[in-house]
């Protein structure tokens, strides 16, 4: 086994009425004046938005609200956030809403305090020093934002979708009440889910086979998500599928699955590429490519691939076809994918074929003009990325 640091300094407070506790826990981690950071219309439907900024009017807590947070978080809004909390002198920021408010949270976050122009950050021409602390009060359970370090935010000057991590952004506390994930769309939870076994995924499939109690962990978290996403499409408001989903979101990216620094990555690099450019759901971009990732890797590591396939997705064992069998959990996995809604090929994702001029620009995007390779488990250049895209058409 490597060595390695773990660390998850975020307070969940979890179950029915946890939103109850969000006053204390403000105070808790120093807020004074507080930016209440939302999405769209749901927030303010559900009435959650109003019930948080009037417990803290309550709790004799100051604040300032600004939404608009959308999916694939917009550059120019954390901007708007930045100069907002400037003004106002903010010293916490809340987040209400799920992994696109909470990464834009943490941008404006790390802009607040910095002289330069926050998207030095994520193109690696700076690193953040200071953070405005962030909690949230997560609505949508996905991308893991409420424990993880990483932020990921697209500059609409180019279509550019970048990721960065610095544990100085991981929120003081996340509120996580199932309840208020009763009513995701069909679409979204699906989607959702995708996103918690790529983030698994990602850990799952590196170059390191030493992890065994990492890798059982990971493994028992796939199948239950495949078990559960199918008793929440059914019944919306079954409590005991949704808790267990939106727990899992949290595990799968706060480094309980594997260090985030050993796993491959390159099918989130590849999808955000294309949802910087179609500007498609996240979750549902890496359906459709992952198939072609994998289809283009496996022989890297064939046995990996057929743990996958037994463990994760119950394939039989062919002892005498290894390459059979993980192609069958290849296959399975997509199958999958169908069954809950999830597109399995750009195709399905956009409504039309990806032209080639398209293909080139995203992958010269993600390679950062060819000056950079993809993922651990095979390293990619360029020209492979270029065939994962055609693969995925």
């Amino acid at each position: 086994m490597k060595d390695f640091i773990f660390y998850a300094p975020t307070e969940v407070v979890f179950g029915r009425e946890s939103e109850e506790k969000i006053p204390a826990m403000v105070k808790k981690y120093g807020g004074t004046k507080v930016l209440v950071h939302y999405g769209g219309q749901s927030a303010k439907r559900s009435g959650l938005l109003d019930k948080v900024c009037g417990m803290l009017q309550d709790a004799g807590i100051k604040y300032v609200a600004l939404g608009g947070v959308v999916p694939n978080p917009r550059l120019s809004l954390v901007h708007q956030g930045i100069e907002l909390c400037r003004r106002e002198g903010v010293d916490f920021i809340l987040a209400v809403g799920g992994g696109s408010v909470i990464d834009s949270s943490k941008a404006i976050g790390y802009g607040v305090p910095y002289d330069g122009e926050v998207w030095d950050f994520y193109v690696g021409k700076a690193k953040a020093k200071t953070c405005v602390p962030v909690g949230c009060v997560l609505t949508i359970p996905a991308a893991g934002s409420e424990m993880s370090e990483a932020s990921v935010i697209t500059n609409e000057d180019g279509d550019i979708k970048l990721g960065y991590s610095n544990n100085i952004c991981r929120p003081k506390f996340a509120i996580m009440n199932p309840e208020r994930t009763f009513s995701l769309p069909a679409y979204q939870t699906a989607a959702g889910v995708t996103d918690i076994m790529m983030h698994t995924m990602e850990r799952y499939f590196n170059v390191d086979g030493d992890m065994t109690i990492a890798d059982n962990i990971a493994e028992a978290l796939m199948r239950t998500m495949q078990d559960c996403v199918f008793d929440v499409l059914k019944d919306p408001e079954d409590y005991r599928a949704r808790a267990q989903i939106m727990w899992a979101g949290s595990l799968a990216h706060n480094d309980v699955t594997g260090c985030r620094m050993w796993g491959d990555w390159a099918t989130h690099h590849i999808e955000h590429e294309l949802s910087a450019m179609f500007d498609v759901t996240h979750g549902a971009g890496l359906a459709a490519v992952w198939g072609s990732w994998a289809r283009m890797v496996y022989k890297a590591n064939v046995s990996r691939f057929v743990r996958f396939a037994v463990n994760v997705m119950g394939v039989e064992n062919d002892f005498t076809d290894p390459e059979a069998t993980a192609l069958k959990g290849i296959e399975a996995l997509e199958c999958f994918y169908r069954r809950i809604g999830m597109p399995t090929s750009i195709h399905e994702l956009i409504g039309r074929d990806v032209s080639e001029e398209e293909i080139k620009e995203m992958a010269r995007k993600c390679t950062l003009d060819g000056t950079k390779t993809e993922g651990k488990f095979k390293v990619l250049t360029r020209e492979d990325v270029e065939q994962i895209y055609r693969m995925a058409t």
